[in-house]
Order: C-alpha cells, then sequence, then structure tokens
C-alpha cells in the first residue's frame, strides 16, 4: 500500500479513536494505541509492515520532540522554588522502580539485559495523562503542589537512568568482558557527549532565533535544530532523548521568546505525536500477548510498588505533608510517550530483546493509561484536592 495513503489512513483513524476515547472518558493515547492495533499488520493489515518500515524516520523525529518538550519544562526558576523536596521524592520513587523492576525480574530468571532495559523504562511517567486529569477536576493543594514538578523531573531522571542502562545491556548482550571502560565509561561518555552537544545546539537556536522572527521562520529553526540533534546523536552514537532534552532546556531559559516558540511547536507536533502513537500500536504484535505473561505480569506489579514505596520513602525523608506521603505513588502510575520511545530505541540497540521488550511495554502503556488516569482522580479526591460540583454540594445540603 502507498505510504502517504497509509499515513492518511492512519491519521483519520487515530482521529476517529480519540474522539471515541473522550467519549468514554479516556486518554487520547489510549485511543491512539487501540487504533493503530486495529489497523497494524497483525489484526486488520491496512499499515503493514512496509509502511512501518517507511514510517520510522517519522517516529525517530516524534521521539526528538518528545525530548525536546521535557527539557522546555526544565525553566532553573521553577525548579528553585520547588526546592529539594521535589528532587529527592523524584529520585526516591523514579531509582525505586528501576531496582525493584531489576531485582524481580533476574529473580525470576529472565536475561540480564531483558531485566535492566525494562527497569529503565519503569522509571518514565506520562505527564500528559496526569495533567489532565488536575486540570479536569481542578485540583489543588500540597499533593497537587507536588506531583507537577516530580512528573516534570521524573523523565529527565529516567532518561539519565535509561542511557547508562543500555549501554550496560548492549555489553551483557554482545557477551563482551565486564570492564571498567565498558561499564562506566562509555555510558559516562555518552551522557556528557548527549547534554555538551545538546546544550551547544541549543545556543546555536537560541541564537538563531534573534535574527529569524517570524512564526514560519520560528517553526522552521526548532525542526532544524531538533532534526540535527537526531543526525548527530546517530553520527558520534549518542542519546538521541538526552541530547534533544538538552536543547529543550537551554531554551526554556536561555531564549526570550521561549514560550512563543513552544506554542508553535506544539501545534504542529500534536499531529506527528497522534502518528507515533498510531504507529506504536500498529507494531503490537498480539501473538507475542501470550509469551509475555510473566514477565508482564511482574512488569506491572514490581514498577506499581516501586513508584509508590520509593515516593513514601522520599516524602518520610523530606518529611512531606501526610497526603503526598500516602498518595503521590499512586498517581505516577500513568506511563506513555516517554517510556514507548525508550522501547523503540531497544529494538535497535538489543535485537535479541528489543520487539519483546517494546511488547511489554506497549501492553503495560495500556494497561496504565486505562488504570492510571483513574487512580490519579482517585488520590486527588481521597486528599481532599478536587473541588466539589454546586450538584454535589447541594445534595449534600439537602441530605
Amino acid at each position: 500500500m502507498n505510504i502517504l495513503f497509509s499515513l492518511a489512513l492512519a491519521t483519520a483513524v487515530g482521529l476517529v479513536f480519540n474522539r471515541l476515547a473522550k467519549l468514554i472518558g479516556l486518554p487520547n493515547v489510549t485511543g491512539y494505541l487501540i487504533a493503530g492495533l486495529l489497523i497494524g499488520p497483525f489484526v486488520l493489515d491496512l499499515f503493514g509492515h512496509e509502511a512501518l518500515k517507511s514510517a520510522s524516520v517519522l517516529t525517530e523525529v516524534a521521539l526528538g520532540f518528545i525530548a525536546f518538550s521535557i527539557g522546555g519544562e526544565f525553566k532553573w526558576a521553577h525548579l528553585k522554588s520547588v526546592g529539594r523536596t521535589a528532587l529527592i521524592i523524584t529520585l526516591f520513587q523514579a531509582l525505586t522502580a528501576c531496582l525493584l523492576v531489576d531485582v524481580t525480574l533476574i529473580a525470576l530468571g529472565f536475561p540480564l539485559p531483558l531485566a535492566i532495559t525494562l527497569g529503565a523504562i519503569a522509571t518514565a511517567t506520562a505527564p500528559a495523562a496526569t495533567l489532565m486529569v488536575v486540570r479536569q477536576y481542578k485540583a489543588h493543594g500540597p499533593l497537587t503542589g507536588m506531583l507537577l514538578p516530580v512528573v516534570a523531573l521524573d523523565d529527565a531522571v529516567g532518561l539519565m537512568a535509561f542511557s547508562i542502562s543500555i549501554a550496560l545491556a548492549k555489553v551483557f548482550d554482545s557477551g563482551a568482558a565486564l570492564t571498567a571502560s565498558a561499564v562506566l565509561l562509555e555510558p559516562l561518555l555518552e551522557i556528557v557527549g548527549s547534554l555538551v552537544i545538546g546544550t551547544v545546539l541549543g545556543f546555536v537556536m537560541v541564537l538563531a532565533l534573534r535574527f529569524f522572527r517570524s512564526r514560519a521562520n520560528r517553526l522552521s529553526v526548532t525542526l532544524c535544530g531538533v532534526v540535527l540533534g537526531l543526525a548527530l546523536s546517530q553520527m558520534f552514537h549518542l542519546s538521541s532523548l538526552l541530547l534533544c532534552m538538552a536543547v529543550g532546556t537551554v531554551m526554556a531559559n536561555f531564549c526570550d521568546v521561549h514560550e512563543r516558540v513552544m506554542d508553535i511547536n506544539d501545534v504542529w507536533t500534536s499531529p506527528l505525536f497522534l502518528l507515533f502513537f498510531v504507529i506504536s500500536g500498529a507494531e503490537l504484535d498480539l501473538s507475542a500477548i501470550p509469551a509475555v505473561g510473566l514477565l508482564g505480569v511482574a512488569y506491572l506489579l514490581a514498577r506499581s510498588l516501586g513508584k509508590y514505596f520509593g515516593s513514601f520513602a522520599g516524602a518520610c525523608v523530606t518529611k512531606a505533608d501526610r497526603n503526598i506521603r500516602n498518595y503521590l505513588g499512586i498517581t505516577l502510575l500513568p506511563q506513555a510517550g516517554v517510556a514507548i520511545g525508550m522501547s523503540q530505541i531497544a529494538v535497535t540497540a538489543l535485537p535479541a530483546y528489543g520487539d519483546l521488550i517494546r511488547t511489554v511495554t506497549l501492553c503495560a502503556t495500556l494497561v496504565y493509561e486505562l488504570v492510571g488516569p483513574l487512580m490519579t482522580k482517585w488520590s486527588l479526591a481521597k486528599a481532599g484536592e478536587i473541588e466539589k460540583s454546586p450538584k454535589k454540594e447541594k445534595n449534600l445540603k439537602k441530605a
């Protein structure tokens, strides 16, 4: 089938399922994944293997812009205002989830490269689903105030953990001898190299935006910068996610028109992200789900427990509010874009395990995106941070 027709079909079906998801109160990403699953090569085969292969460049660009958008949230002034509490809780919950998944999967006998890669993916949280619930129910209070910065910081920690884990996984997968260079130096060089090149590229973009001021030109500068960042990451074998996140961070802190640039960027990336999630759903091989079995269940349980108890421990250490201690971990369950992006990278980096990692991640995303927002709403309600509607208040008075 013609690739352009396939992309048009994927967009149209994604839009339809976006509407259906909203009607039944599900996040957009869930609708996109289900749409992709149905039209993909393993169900209706309307978006086949050839189309998936041809569309790979779109998924790479989408990943770059996902990381760029995350970087755009890291303004130093905001990070200073939330203080050490948010940072400590973020580190506790992300690393506890990572380690608990690692230990659980290794104890169950799964291969080491598979276990540590899924452990790193477990750190990622979906900020979009969480923000949607907060805004929809106009939540406010100590829990909400801590939830938003933790969600923003979480993916940065996750990207760094993933860069280290995937480098180690490649060493274990190849059977190479474990040396200090392979275990420490190479991952460190990849992280530092990605951040340095991303920072330099970010400053070049900030300078360019002083000369190009129209909406069209600003969009072109952003597109050029992110795509160039992706190209450099491939050329020098660096982390595309970390590099593009560094570009976004520099833009957020040193570009006077950052807000306008991000607004322009959001308009055109929305359909790109739609296609990214539809294509990701199309790659889900249903026949592999039974094989996931124990692996998938272990991942779901270990990650969920890691997020909850990691947040609880971090809140206890920082002496945070009781509601933060009891409910924050539950609100961090949703998982989507960044986790799927990590699994896509694993397909290329670990051919022996990549497809299984992607299948586990996509299945987990479907579960988390169905259950996660509901659990977030429940937690916010239990913490007393969701406004009561006028109708409910009238009913309570009558009672």
